[in-house]
């Protein structure tokens, strides 16, 4: 008869939890694949009918924009709190707090449902937002509600399911991968990266097999000349990340609340101000042409392969209307509205290079301007890389995204998405201390 040791028990006990760990990982990364490629899909055709509708009457923006603006902002509040902005603040907070029960409101089923219903709807009515944040709240909070079971682990699940979600949306892995080391935790962790890895390696293959292999904006393979087109790195460089310095500090100003009888009145009538910021981004839409409309990624995509300059407006307008659509509480991300911001600021900075071709420079602005905003220099050349497919231009990209990385903190010192953590871990410690019972009271003597 085979008697088992207590040592050996102890091994049979250790090796089915490390299984039972790897197998939660990689299931959640094929739950999280298959939901970005769905609303992949769901984004593109709710951009469609936006502009079916423009096609019909170009100024039914004024009434449609601002519309959904209001309904996404009270859908919100009313049903799924915690789901406005891009959704990568609230995954770094819960990956940050120790309750699990302060985790739940900020990545569950429930918010993954209501961040994939209003994105479509920020989309469907015309707002400059993007799919690629909610994407990563979408993924945080598959993996936590995978992890319920096991309070230890859903920091990691956590990360996993952001840097899943980062590596599905764009069909980049690699991205993925030090998007969750650089912005998500700040750290390397031994324990879970190989875990982390396996996710995002799940969720890829599930990308590839329903969308196939592509890259985000097709490939460009020109890359910078010699000589006087490498003037284009630094220009991009400054300009890029002073303005994605001050994209951020606005947002953070405004999550924050503005002071005086203006905050006050943005806190009463939020439904107002969301109103508010659709029509000054339908405004801005008639004046690019209906340009600066959804994420930007068709525009942007046109002009890198066919080397046709964006209008010269692109750029201030597409910020504008990313700005508004940011702060006015309404669900979307920022990744890919940001990243046509940025190309809009090549385009123009191009004009000054005659003779360099245009997709070098948009590439540098993109790369500028994003990591200008996230200030998350690693992850935004590599994911500019990886969607473009042009490895030319690797060491280029990487100078612009450092210099715009120094600019953007001496207009902002504080990360975007971190900032914007500390006030989602504030209202949760806030909470949980509010319903702590109070300390019984002393008899009187």
């Amino acid at each position: 008869m085979l008697t088992i040791t207590p040592r050996r028990k102890r091994w049979l006990k250790l090796t089915s939890a490390r299984w039972q760990r790897r197998v939660l990982f990689v299931a959640g990364g094929l739950v999280v694949g298959a939901a970005a490629v769905a609303l992949a899909v769901l984004a593109d055709q709710a951009q469609l009918a936006f502009n079916w509708l423009l096609s019909r009457s170009r100024y039914a923006s004024l009434i449609v924009t601002p519309a959904g603006f209001a309904l996404s902002v009270y859908l919100t509040q009313r049903y799924f709190p915690n789901a406005q902005g891009s959704g990568i603040p609230q995954a770094i907070a819960a990956r940050h707090l120790t309750d699990p029960r302060s985790r739940s409101p900020l990545v569950s089923i429930r918010i993954a449902i209501g961040k994939i219903v209003l994105t479509l709807l920020g989309l469907l009515c015309g707002g400059s937002v993007g799919r690629e944040g909610p994407t990563v709240q979408i993924g945080a909070s598959i993996m936590f509600a995978l992890g319920r079971l096991s309070p230890r682990r859903q920091p990691g699940l956590i990360l996993a399911g952001a840097a899943a979600g980062v590596a599905a949306a764009f069909n980049t892995p690699l991205a993925g991968i030090v998007f969750g080391i650089e912005e998500m935790s700040r750290t390397y962790e031994t324990r879970t990266s190989s875990l982390v890895i396996a996710t995002v390696i799940a969720a890829g293959l599930t990308s590839l097999a329903l969308m196939g292999n592509y890259a985000y904006f097709g490939t460009t393979p020109i890359a910078l000349g010699k000589g006087i087109d490498w003037l284009a790195v630094p220009l991009c460089g400054i300009i890029g990340g002073a303005a994605g310095g001050l994209f951020s500090r606005i947002l953070i100003a405004m999550a924050r609340g503005l002071p005086g009888a203006v905050g006050g009145a943005i806190r009463r009538q939020p439904l107002l101000f969301a109103l508010a910021c659709g029509f000054a981004v339908a405004l801005c839409g008639l004046a690019s042409g209906d340009t600066i409309y959804g994420t930007g990624y068709a525009q942007v995509k046109a002009a890198l392969e066919t080397g046709t300059p964006l209008p010269q407006n692109f750029s201030v307008l597409k910020f504008l209307a990313t700005t508004f659509a940011a702060i006015s509480g309404m669900p979307g991300g920022i990744f890919a509205p940001s990243l046509a911001v940025g190309a809009g600021i090549g385009a123009n900075i191009a004009s000054l290079f005659h003779e360099t071709p245009l997709a070098p420079i948009m590439l540098l602005g993109m790369v500028a301007y994003f990591a200008g905003v996230v200030q998350a220099p690693i992850t935004a050349f590599v994911i500019v890389t990886e969607m473009t497919d042009n490895h030319a231009m690797v060491v280029p990209l990487m100078m612009a995204s450092l210099i715009a990385y120094g600019t953007s903190k001496l207009v902002c010192e504080e990360g975007l998405y971190h900032a914007l953590a500390k006030g989602f871990v504030a209202r949760a410690e806030a909470n949980k201390a509010s319903t702590r019972e109070p300390p019984p009271v002393a008899a009187a003597g």
